[in-house]
């Protein structure tokens, strides 16, 4: 588990006159609805920690900060960027934390979360194998059972195949 800092002390640090490596891991179109002022856009499913490392600012001191929606995919960068050799520190409660700490935020924009996208996409194929289970043929019924174990196995893994397909999708770009 990657270390973290509070979003009271990452206002601390954007105050500091050293520059502060922060980097946010959503996808653009999350990025874009809103974003902590300062922070670099380095989507999670494209995050090389080599290209982070030598993309650094010349004059950043300290550790990669890293920030997501909620901490998830921050914690998953962190880690990456860990492995590479890099100090990478995760951002407690992400962007959703420090819009209520009251944190200076660019706003473009609104965009549906990932998170939201994958309750809609999970909850339409339960919805759709099921009515056909019902009403053509219960071999639909695969589809709803399928669906139920992706997110039985995303609860456990904290991985979700679903929401990964949706972050390459064009209007997540």
């Amino acid at each position: 588990m990657p270390s973290t800092i509070t979003p009271a002390d990452l206002h601390a640090r954007l105050q500091a006159p050293e520059p502060v490596d922060l980097i946010d891991v959503r996808t653009p179109a999350e990025y874009g609805a809103v974003h902590v002022q300062g922070t670099r856009l380095i989507p999670l499913d494209t995050l090389d920690p080599e290209a982070v490392k030598s993309s650094r600012p010349e004059d950043a001191a300290g550790p990669i900060l890293v920030l997501c929606k909620a901490g998830g995919r921050a914690a998953k960068a962190a880690d990456q960027l860990n492995a590479a050799g890099c100090e990478a520190v995760v951002v407690e409660g992400g962007t959703d934390a420090c819009v209520n700490a009251g944190l200076p935020v660019q706003r473009g924009e609104a965009a549906m979360s990932l998170e939201r996208q994958v309750r809609i996409a999970a909850g339409s194929f339960v919805l759709i194998g099921t009515l056909l289970g019902a009403f053509v043929h219960p071999a639909f019924l695969i589809l709803p059972g399928f669906v139920g174990t992706g997110l039985v196995f995303a609860g456990i893994t904290d991985t979700c195949g679903m929401g990964m397909l949706l972050a390459r999708m064009p209007w997540n770009r």
